[in-house]
């Protein structure tokens, strides 16, 4: 076997037999004629030996979670509880407890951190925006710009944002449906997040929602390329000036699903959208009197 670094392990005399690796004595052994290859291999494996008392322990493992660089004092030891009698003393009293190893800001970073991934899955957002999220936390909580606000509801903006500047905007009712605070609130806290960190968002337009409304409805795609060319033509004509892009993405999808064998209605289609009923009925008057 060659000693240069990087060189490939093989049996000597069967060369082209893939090697059995014993994870529990650390050897490579060939299956053809029984020789140790190599030993004291590496098992970069997880390690699952469990050092509690709990037989029951869903989670044997030693390792915490990975390490949070936002946050200064990530890194801690956990001491288990026991009802073993070596783990107290003579009056009773537990040997061991775990002290308060984080401090008050890193506890709201982490509860902010936390309730950020809740609702992140909950509407099933990527990892990105969920780092892009936390980031923005960290740096308005750093910057001490948004006091008196609920970290609650600068939570929910921060991922309203991070979803738009990630290029996969929801709206601001799809946030508040799985945030704690109200919808007006996440708007205020949007805005003067926007201000305190001197940065923004691009514009939404009709189709950053078009694709997603249509697949929540189950329209084919037909239906969808021609609710996306009524909603392009009617802001490129400004038929409906002064509407918000999502009631003019929903009643473009209404106005295609009822050329189509796929019809849905008004509140079908608000519900999916976000949009009241009357809103939907309104931009697709002003669509609909100028085609005539």
């Amino acid at each position: 076997m060659s000693g240069r670094l990087g060189a490939r392990v093989q049996c000597p005399s069967h060369p082209d037999v893939h090697l059995i690796e014993d994870y529990r004595a650390g050897d490579l052994i060939c299956p053809e004629c029984g020789l140790v290859v190599g030993d004291r291999v590496v098992d970069v494996g997880s390690e699952w030996r469990t050092f509690s008392n709990e037989k029951s322990n869903v989670d044997p493992s030693r390792v915490g979670a990975a390490e949070n660089p936002l946050l200064s004092s990530d890194l801690s030891t956990m001491i288990g509880r026991s009802n073993s009698d070596v783990a107290f003393d003579a009056s009773g009293v537990a040997k061991y407890q775990n002290r308060k190893h984080m401090s008050s800001a890193d506890r709201a970073l982490a509860n902010a951190f936390r309730e950020i991934s809740n609702m992140s899955d909950r509407i099933n957002l990527p990892k990105t925006i969920v780092d892009r999220a936390n980031l923005l936390f960290k740096q308005v909580h750093d910057g001490r710009t948004l006091k008196g606000r609920s970290n609650d509801a600068i939570a929910s903006a921060c991922l309203y944002i991070a979803c738009r500047q990630e290029g996969v905007p929801r709206t601001f009712k799809e946030i508040c449906a799985v945030s704690k605070v109200s919808k007006k609130e996440i708007g205020r806290c949007f805005k003067l997040i926007l201000k305190a960190l001197e940065t923004s968002v691009d514009l939404i337009t009709t189709g950053d929602f078009m694709s997603r409304f249509c697949s929540n409805l189950g329209l084919p795609p037909a239906v969808q390329r021609g609710a996306t060319h009524i909603a392009r033509k009617a802001v490129e004509l400004d038929i409906v000036p002064g509407r918000s892009p999502i009631s003019v993405a929903a009643a473009a999808i209404y106005m295609a699903s009822q050329a189509s064998n796929d019809k849905k209605t008004q509140k079908e289609i608000g519900d999916i959208a976000g949009v009241a009923d009357v809103t939907i009925k309104q931009s697709y008057k002003l669509i609909k009197c100028f085609n005539q």
